[in-house]
Order: structure tokens, then sequence, then C-alpha cells
């Protein structure tokens, strides 16, 4: 099964672990240009008994836009470089640059409007017209905002980290959490095949091995939605061998993008929480149903199966599906869904997610 590069938002590393934005994303400009704005007309509103409302929002915005986006633009350049000078020296020279900008910008404005471009006095007479309390007091201000959007920078990558420490230690968990009746009974049913069915019971090894090696890899990475069901194929093999007949399960799968890049381990506990709650405690066993399909750019996953009898009901701690839930939305953010709950006579799981291609694997459906 070939591993992917972590989709976007996944857990970073490298340069991409310093806390300052990518300021070269589209989004990032469009946030700059709403907070500027919004400043601009909180600036307005403040002075707006002492001068005309539409001509200082007019101003403010110019001047901010102009600060914002050169500023956004610096950092977007020189991002690799402040990243490699640390946090400490790195935030110094972030707040350094972009104090510049405000006092380069400032002066800027002041020159122009003493020079003769703009032609019109009345024109002329909107720009500032003494330099250096303008230029000063706008540093001042920008110095103060700047070093308190870094702090908050700084936190919020912090409180990041923190999740995407804890989601991996999740993960981590999860995988180490290979039941041990599981083993044992796996192990049992191999041995008893290897007089009686040979080719079964090294099918059977070698499946266990391989659900072994994905359950063990790395947490990090991303694989295919095509790799991730035959993690799960390969997991209901093995329970076939020691269930037979009481345990049934329906693959409804073929609507889905297998080049669709997903977190790995998220359809095999789902499918074994179903096994082991839902089907191996009723005495005839049951039918589990995994239905998928894809609707715009949207995946969704249902994995049901039948409730157990009130005697036989096993509880769990829904590890598997808060850590399904944490890693979903650490990757995909608000955009994720995971729902489960008991319905009628069923348990039901509903995961829906972003659909993100796989990069270098061809598109194609189930």
């Amino acid at each position: 099964m070939t591993r992917q590069a972590p989709a976007d938002g996944a857990f970073r590393g490298g340069s991409d672990s310093f806390y300052l934005p990518n300021f070269c994303a589209s989004r990032a400009a469009v946030a700059i240009v709403l907070i500027v704005e919004l400043t601009a007309v909180v600036l307005s509103i403040a002075r707006s008994e002492a001068v005309d409302f539409g001509a200082q929002l007019a101003r403010s915005s110019l001047f901010l836009l102009w600060i914002g986006l050169v500023g956004a633009a610096l950092l977007c350049v020189l991002r690799p470089a402040l990243a490699r000078l640390g946090v400490q020296r790195g935030s110094l020279a972030a707040l350094a640059l972009l104090t510049a900008t405000v006092a380069g910008i400032s002066i800027a404005t002041v020159l122009i409007g003493r020079s003769q471009l703009l032609g019109a006095a009345a024109v002329a007479a909107q720009f500032p017209r003494q330099l250096w309390p303008f230029v000063l007091r706008n540093t001042a201000i920008g110095g103060v905002i700047t070093g308190v959007t870094l702090r908050y920078f700084y936190v919020t990558h912090q409180w990041r980290r923190n999740i995407e420490m804890r989601a991996a230690a999740r993960v981590h968990a999860l995988q180490a959490r290979i039941r041990p009746h599981f083993l044992f009974n796996s192990m049992n049913t191999i041995a008893a095949l290897t007089r009686s069915a040979p080719r079964q019971a090294e099918q059977a090894v070698q499946d266990l091995a391989d659900l072994f090696r994905a359950s063990l890899g790395d947490p990090n990475q991303t694989i295919t939605l095509a790799d991730e069901l035959e993690i799960a194929r390969t997991y209901e093999r093995i329970e076939a061998l020691r269930l037979g007949e009481r345990l049934r399960v329906t693959w409804e799968v073929g609507a889905l993008p297998l080049d669709a890049s997903v977190p790995g381990l998220i359809l095999q506990p789902l499918l074994e929480n179903a096994i082991y709650h839902g089907i191996e405690p009723r005495p005839d066993g049951g039918t589990v149903h995994i239905h998928g399909e894809r609707s715009a750019e949207l995946i969704s996953v249902v994995v049901r199966n039948p409730l157990a009898a009130r005697g036989g009901a096993r509880h769990g701690n829904h590890l598997a599906l808060e850590n399904i839930r944490e890693r979903l939305n650490l990757i995909y953010g608000q955009r994720a869904l995971v729902k489960a709950g008991a319905f009628g006579e069923e348990y039901i799981v509903t995961l829906r997610f972003p659909y993100i291609a796989a990069p270098g694997v061809p598109v194609r459906a189930g």
C-alpha cells in the first residue's frame, strides 16, 4: 500500500512549523482586506464628528490597504527566511519589517501629497502635511498592532500544535490497541487451518501481517481511499475465518473516488467496532453494511450494524470514534463530520469529509 503526503493542514513539520501563516494563500489576502476594511470603518467612525465620514473612510481604506497588502507580500516572500531564524529572532525581524513598512508608506503618503503628481489642490489637501508627527504616530500604532498580531499568531500556532500532538498520540494509542482477543483468536484460527487448509492459513498470515503493518505505520501520513478500503477488507477476511457465516459484510463503495487522500485507519476501526459490538455477541451473527458515495466535493461513508441484545451488549470507550473525529477535524476543519448513534435496531456511523485527490494518483472511481 502506497503512502501519500499529508493533506493540507495535516500534521506538518519543517519550515511549515513556523507560526506565521502562509500569506501567499489567496484566503490570507482576502482576510487581510476584510481586516483592513473593518479597521478603516472603526477609525472613520471614531473621527466622524470631526471630518466627513465618507472621505475619512476612503482615505483610511486606501492607506491601510497599501500597508496590509505590502506587508503580506513581504511576509509571503520572506517567510522561509524568517522561519530559519527561529521564533524569537524571526518575530523580531517580522516586527521590524512591518514597522518599517508602515513608516515607509507613511513617508511616501506625505511626500505624494506635497508633490505635483496629484494636480488639483483639493485632492492634495486630503493628504497629511506634517511629516514626522504623521509617521511617528502611524509607526507607534503599527508597532503595537503588529506585536499583538504576532502574539496572536504564535498562541494560535501553539494551540494547533498541541492539538496535532494530542491527535498523533491518540493515533498511536489506536494503533497499539489491537485487541488481544483479536490477535489470539486469529492465531488460533491460523493454527487450526495449518493442517486442514494450508493455503488459507498462509493467506491469513499474510493478511494479519498486512493489517499490523498498516496499523503500525506513520500516523502523520495520509493514504488513498483505495488503500484504506483494502485495509478494512483485510480485517474482514481475518474475522471471517473465525466467525464464518455469522459475519456478512456488504460493500456499496463503487461510487467512491479511490484516489482520494485520507488519514489512515478511519474505516477499519469502524468495521472492527461493528463486528465486536454488533455481530460477535449475536448467536446468529448479522450483516455490516458499508455504503459510500461522493456528492459534489464531499465524500460520505456510512457503516451500519445490528444492535446486540441487551444481555450481550458490550460497552466501549468510544476511543476509535473520538480519534477519527479529531483527526478529520484537524485536517478538514468544519468541513468534516462524524455522527454516531443507535437508530431503531441498528447502530450507524457516518463520516463526511471533502474530496482531495492524492498527488500522483490517477482519478478513478470504485
